[in-house]
């Protein structure tokens, strides 16, 4: 295809065709030379001129300045003279006095200090920057001088008007340069209100949609202000002038009644501005579009606006001056199209649109730029441009069309080819400057770019005889900047020997740095780097060494000490021998200040007498000229055992202490480095870091999850996304939790770049017949990657070979109007910014709109048609008929009516689908109802619409079999007969010729022979004799047509209990419905219902519940149940008992489940019921376990069963049942034992052994000194001496006989046998229990009164009461009362010699 723009090389299109291929098959460009910005280089280069600075191009000065300034600033080599043109012509500064030209630059000055006119100096100025090498050129420059002009006199007549018409005052505002800006204001110089009502036009105009008798209480004048200027002109004010049909009151005014309760003819709305129907509105891309619609009425209409074809950019538009005004900034060209303004109030609407086109001024494509290139060398300029209409390029050279410069010898080495110059072999001599100038009717662009030919020798631009360092193992630039012209060729030697150095260990780049990928000690040595070119040679030499690394060989570990103690940090250092090193040390960040506390040698820090303000974090560094390494650890100050490892190591463990000291360094556009103290691990390593990211612009103060590390890791690269503002934190993680984040670390952007990501989910589709609306997903905000995101969309028609179409918009999708009907289309899309564009998504196919088929299925019939379903052909349609997406040919049927004289049926329309393309298509309709007439159509259908319909078929299908019966009861009439009674099927399906009965005896799974009734079609009941009134039938009601026998209405008569007693007439009948029949005697077993919630069951621990069933009976009693207490630990069965209440009506089958017992341990429980099954009958277990209601099934089981595989400790719900006979217990909830814990028992135990038989040892003694004491002194009554052990063990051995020196006198006389008096003795027999309760301290007398002891213990003591330990033993000294009279006192009867408590220990 031939370049846009391109013009013919020699006359004959053939021959210049052929031409021009051969240049373009044999040009090869050239890289442009990049002259670098060494001062030296700059000094020597020759260059042609370069505009750097000039005036805007549309130049607006304010007349009252004394001096006005054009701008012109160039550059070059030699410095460029300047020279002006006016108005296309030269301008001769030399000749106005006015007129200076600024020293070393372009600049005019036109001064009027001495007279004259700025008006005299307006015209168009161009400015050329002339060197040996070329003439640059400004933009042309048009020079206006402001005016603010008078209001014209004149006399402005009353304004008449009719309460409630629309009005409008006319501003019509003198011209100004630039235009005025106009507001409304009265004489008393009050802005006029505005709202709803009353509100300026873009054109300054003042619109009322409805005038108020208030609104001729003021005078309106219009102002301009000239911004220039700084004036403000004033037009003769309007005076207005109401008229009324009923006269006005103020104070009847309000908001809601502007009129007062007087009546005023409402109007419909209409346009004021714009007028008619339609208007166009033509608008510059990238400038501000202003759409405006007021309308007059009362009530005063609101207006609204519309886009046809697509919504309004919510993004973009802005609604302003009360609605009336539509606002776009920049617009561009998915702008265009049609705006509609309605006005509306409560008497109608009217519309208005508005016809909007984009049209656009030139603007860059691609904007030719600078070139320097070496003799001999190919390049090119590109000047591409884009705007509408298509603005045309013409070159020119220093300032002058190329299709008028005289031919030269070096133009034969450049080509022009439309919007490119080519230049090939270019010569020393040629150098110039080139205008691309691109205009059409709205505007136009002028760009310069010079081509430099430049022949140079190589220089060398870096220092002369470099050492560098660098540490072994490192990545390792040697850098060997140089320029010349042609560019030199770069080749770096080692110690003066062998070829160049490039390939394995080393890598060349162009730019003249030599990358050594590994430096090892062979490394070493002196590098030489030559560059040359055809014009010289230039060396340079680096010298390289390289080191050891410096390294930290024992870090410092985190310590935990006690306050005032010392705390020592290690760091040991191994470097190169020869480089120095110094060591530093650092707390927290800052550098420590050492003294007398502060101790430091070569490889340790030492803090004496620490203290709570030494915690924190303590570095190590240690530097070298050419790297450093650092290390940290933490110090932490306590007063508890954590400092002691054998009592720190036996604390759990903890979440750990976030990292601190967050750092960044090694930035670099998509990445920096992060590095952190981690914090105390509490015990738990750290097995991971959470690095997350906060960024401040599309959703702050939200932190997302970047990466995570490993923990052994405390520094790592971050791989981040460009123009991002971020800021980091993280996360320590053990296997105990994460730790709290640590404190963000300092905000890092990155710079912009172009989008990475491709667009998703492009598609094309149509919402009309004649549009296509491209769609896609829009980038998320971490991919936009620069500001002002926008998307590239490209379609063209597919196969078409048409160039493709482009629209750049910020929208997620873009409208294609006025397409074919259902046409392919290639889409693709791209991303761009600020900063350039993203990769070019894959071509997707897209389709325009579709429309309604134009053609209908023809000779629609049908063929075998059953009860069912019936074949159904017809003829196809052209497919491109369709307009659209073929879906299916779609066959509207419904049922007209039954064949069933009286049967009313629904016409409730049916579709069914068809896709096939065959030529000759038919289907099969299916699901039809027997014996009816039905109607039916076809059409073709597409994504959107329907065909017209075809031409329509009436068919009738045949009978078929009848539905099921309607219903089925069983009812009791007597104790020997059903009552049954059913209903006409729904669908009979055809005419029903009767019913059959077919019923058969149930004996458990077992069934007997079948017996068969036959009824008349109208019957719908009949009674059935029961041979055997306690059996159980089973039955199958079924209706028939001629076609045979339909559905089969199945149920089972119910079994009845006591019948005899209780059916004595027919009001005790209780009717069983299907319903009840299915729920009750299912025909196969179903599951049973999941439990209800129970309460919790809490039984006694000694209390045991025993179950006696009786055997049953024909008709089984209730279970007998016997609750029986015992003081027991056994082990608790959980009890329930179902009772059976006999009722007199129709009952659940006789078979029972009762007594269901459960006795549970930790891991198991031993379950057991009673029942009256069949021996061989088989049981289910449903076990529910409370807390997470999981279910087991413990499938045909017989008790008791063992429950196996409980958890320890828990709830659980069981219930028993069978399927085969349909019966289920009530629920049980019991509880497992705890898990054992293997215990030492305290009996078992040496040291409680010895115990117990030491205390048996001290009583033992105890004793037999007390009997002793007795033996020589007397009797001893027990009471007050004997513990309460002691007395439990005299009183169980009573009976034994009494020593005969304790005998008494028959005055006093005791019955030892008995352990009490004669007297107490008879006392004991009419009393309860008195003699049962001892009395510390005291006896009973003879004649039954409690007096003080005359032998206690107390008289014993020295002193005060004797009393006893908690073990037994005496308090105080034991000792014998003086002058005691033995005989004195009568003995408790609790009293107990002590030969009897030695008796009882025998």
């Amino acid at each position: 295809m031939r370049p846009v723009g391109g013009r013919e090389m020699l006359g004959k299109v053939g021959h210049a065709a052929l031409m021009l291929l051969s240049l373009l098959l044999l040009w090869q460009e050239a890289a442009a030379i990049e002259v670098p910005l060494d001062p030296k280089i700059q000094q020597d280069l020759k260059q042609p001129p370069t505009i750097i600075k000039q005036s805007v191009k549309d130049y607006i000065v304010d007349p009252r300045d004394n001096i006005i300034i054009i701008e012109c600033e160039a550059k070059g080599n030699p410095v460029p003279t300047f020279s002006w043109r006016r108005n296309g012509r030269l301008f001769n500064i030399g000749k106005d006095p006015r007129v200076t030209m600024r020293k070393r630059s372009g600049t005019l000055e036109v001064g009027f200090h001495n007279g004259g006119r700025p008006e005299d100096y307006e015209g168009e100025y161009q400015c050329f920057a002339t060197n040996d090498l070329g003439v640059a050129l400004s933009n042309k420059i048009l020079l206006r001088v402001s005016k603010a002009p008078l209001w014209p006199k004149e006399v402005l007549a009353p304004v008449q008007v009719v309460e409630g018409s629309p009005l409008v005052l006319t501003c019509n505002p003198p011209p100004g340069l630039p235009p005025p800006l106009i507001f409304w204001m009265d004489s008393n110089m009050t802005p006029i209100h505005q709202d709803r009502r009353v509100s300026m036009g873009l054109n300054g105009d003042l619109y009322f949609s409805n005038v108020l008798v208030q609104d001729g209480q003021k005078d309106y004048s219009c102002n301009a202000r000239f911004n220039f200027t700084y004036t403000i002109q004033q037009k003769n004010p309007f005076n207005l002038k109401v008229q009324t049909t009923e006269p006005y009151n103020d104070t009847s005014y309000n908001a809601s009644d502007p009129f007062g309760g007087r009546k005023v003819a409402e109007t419909s709305p209409s346009f004021l501005t714009p007028e008619g129907s339609g208007s166009f509105k033509m608008v510059l891309r990238d400038e501000q579009l202003l759409l405006e619609c007021i309308a007059a009425g009362l009530p005063t209409p609101s207006i609204k606006w519309f886009k046809r074809g697509g919504d309004l950019p919510a993004q973009k538009v802005k609604f302003q001056n009360f609605n009336k005004t539509l606002k776009i900034l920049s617009v561009s060209e998915e702008d265009a199209g049609e705006y509609v303004c309605m006005a509306d109030n409560r008497l109608g609407s009217i519309r208005h649109s508005i016809n909007v086109q984009v049209k656009a001024a030139p603007y860059w494509l691609d904007k030719p730029t600078n070139l320097v290139l070496a003799p001999e060398e190919n390049g090119r300029l590109v000047c591409r441009a884009n705007g509408n209409p298509k603005p045309n390029i013409q070159w020119l050279m220093n300032g002058e069309p190329l299709n008028k410069i005289t031919e030269t010898p070096t133009s034969a080495n450049r080509e022009v080819l439309g919007d490119t110059i080519l230049f090939r072999g270019v010569q020393i001599g040629s150098s110039a400057v080139y205008q691309c100038n691109a205009s059409n009717q709205h505007g136009y662009l002028l760009a310069n770019a010079f081509v430099s030919v430049l022949d140079m020798a190589p220089r060398m631009l870096g220092p002369k005889n470099q050492l560098i360092k660098v540490v072994m193992n490192n990545r390792t630039f040697l850098n060997c900047p140089f320029f010349g012209s042609p560019l030199p060729e770069l080749r770096w030697f080692k110690n003066g020997q062998g070829s160049g150095l490039d390939g394995g260990q080393y890598r060349a780049y162009i730019n003249g740095t030599l990358e050594i990928k590994r430096a090892r000690k062979e490394d070493e040595g002196i590098y030489t780097c030559v560059a040359s070119n055809m014009l010289g040679n230039a060396e340079n030499q680096v010298q390289l060494e390289v080191k050891e690394p410096t390294r930290i060989i024992q870090a410092p570990t985190h310590q935990s000490v006690l306050r005032g103690s010392k705390a020592t940090f290690h760091c040991k250092v191994v470097s190169d021998p020869s480089l120095p090193t110094t060591v530093n040390w650092s707390k927290d960040g800052e550098r420590l200040d050492l003294g007398w506390r502060l101790k430091k040698d070569e490889e340790s820090l030492t803090i004496s007498s620490v203290s709570e303000n030494d915690e924190g974090i303590y570095t190590c560094t240690v530097k070298s000229e050419i790297d450093q390494d650092s290390a940290s650890a933490r110090l932490t100050v306590s007063e508890d055992a954590s400092h002691n490892p054998s009592v720190y190591s036996t604390l759990p463990p903890d979440r750990p202490d976030p990292p601190i000291d967050l750092d960044l360094s090694d930035p670099s556009a998509r990445s920096v480095r992060l590095t952190w103290i981690p914090g105390n691990d509490r015990r738990s390593p750290v097995t991971e870091f959470l690095v997350q990211f906060e960024e401040n612009r599309w959703e702050p103060g939200r932190w997302q999850n970047l990466s995570s590390y490993p923990g052994d890791l405390n520094s790592v690269i971050l791989q981040l996304a460009p123009n991002v503002n971020y800021q980091f934190r993280v996360i320590a993680i053990n296997s105990v939790g994460w730790s709290q984040p640590s404190q963000p670390s300092p905000r890092y952007k990155t710079t912009a770049a172009p989008p990475d990501a491709i667009p998703r989910d492009l598609r094309g589709w149509g919402s009309n017949k004649d549009n296509m609306e491209i769609t896609w997903e829009p980038l998320h905000d971490l991919e936009k990657n620069g500001p002002n995101l926008q998307y590239n969309v490209w379609w063209r028609r597919k196969d078409s070979g048409d160039d493709w179409t482009n629209v750049t918009t910020s929208e997620t999708k873009y409208v294609v109007r006025h397409t074919e009907t259902y046409v392919p289309y290639e889409i693709k899309i791209q991303a761009r910014n600020e900063l350039g564009s993203g990769p070019e998504s894959n071509i997707v196919i897209g389709y325009s709109g579709e429309d309604k088929p134009t053609d209908s299925p023809t000779e629609l019939r049908v063929s075998k048609v059953g009860s069912t379903r019936a074949n159904i052909h017809w003829k196809p349609v052209d497919l491109s008929s369709v307009q659209g997406e073929f879906k299916e040919y779609r066959l509207h049927y419904w049922r007209e009516s039954s064949l069933v004289p009286g049967l009313v049926v629904s016409k409730e329309k049916k579709t069914t689908g068809f896709y096939t393309t065959v030529p000759e298509p038919s289907g099969i309709l299916k699901d039809l109802v027997p014996y009816s007439k039905y109607k039916m159509f076809m059409v073709v259908a597409n994504s959107r619409f329907e065909s017209l319909p075809s031409n329509n078929v009436e068919f009738t299908t045949a009978e078929g079999v009848p539905d099921a019966p309607r219903f089925f009861r069983i009812n009791r009439r007597s104790l020997d007969t059903l009552y049954l009674e059913w209903g006409k099927p729904l669908e009979p399906n055809g005419i029903l010729i009767g019913y059959q009965l077919v019923y058969q005896r149930v004996n458990g799974s077992r069934l007997g022979p079948q017996q068969f009734e036959t009824f008349r079609p109208n019957m719908t009941d009949f009674i059935l004799r029961l041979p055997d009134r306690s059996a159980r039938y089973k039955f199958n009601l079924s209706a028939l047509t001629k076609v045979g026998m339909g559905e089969v209405y199945a149920e089972e008569s119910p079994l009845f209990s006591n019948e005899a007693e209780n059916f004595t007439d027919a009001t005790d009948v209780v009717e069983l419905t299907d319903a009840t029949l299915s729920s009750v005697f299912p025909s196969t077993p179903t599951p049973l219902p999941p439990l209800p919630p129970l309460p919790p069951t809490t039984i006694p621990p000694t209390t045991i519940s025993i179950t006696t069933p009786t055997p049953p009976p024909t008709t089984p009693p209730p279970p007998t149940t016997t609750t029986t207490e015992a003081t027991t630990p056994s082990t608790v069965p959980v009890l329930v008992t179902t009772k059976r209440v006999d009722q007199n009506v129709l009952v659940t089958p006789r078979w029972e489940i009762w007594s269901l017992t459960v006795v549970p341990n930790s891991y198991y429980a031993d379950v057991n019921w009673s029942h009256n099954f069949p021996a061989d009958s088989k049981f289910t277990l449903e076990v529910t376990l409370d807390f997470n209601k999981t279910v087991a099934v413990e499938k045909e089981k017989q008790p008791p069963v063992n429950l196996k595989a409980l958890i320890a400790g828990e709830k659980y719900h069981l219930r028993v049942y069978s399927q085969e006979l349909n019966s289920v217990s009530k629920s049980v909830t019991f509880k497992t034992k705890a898990a054992h814990i293997d215990q030492v028992d305290i009996a078992t135990q040496g040291w409680f052994i010895g115990l117990m038989c030491a205390i048996a040892l001290i009583i033992l003694i105890l004793l037999i000194v007390c009997f002793i004491k007795r033996s020589r002194g007397g009797k001893y009554p027990s009471s007050g001496f004997l513990t309460g052990f002691t007395k439990y063990l005299v009183r169980d051995k009573k009976d034994l006989p009494l020593d005969p020196v304790d005998q008494k006198d028959q005055d006093g006389s005791f019955d030892y046998q008995n352990g009490s008096s004669v007297r107490d003795r008879n006392e004991n027999e009419n009393s309860s229990d008195e003699d049962n309760k001892p009395l510390q301290g005291s006896q009973t007398s003879l004649d039954g009164n409690v007096k003080e002891s005359d032998d206690s213990l107390v008289d014993y003591g020295e002193g005060g009461d004797g009393q006893f330990n908690e073990d037994g033993s005496f308090i105080g000294q034991y000792t014998v009362k003086k002058d005691k009279d033995e005989t004195e006192g009568n003995e408790s009867s609790e009293a107990t010699s002590p030969v009897n408590a030695i008796y009882s220990l025998a």
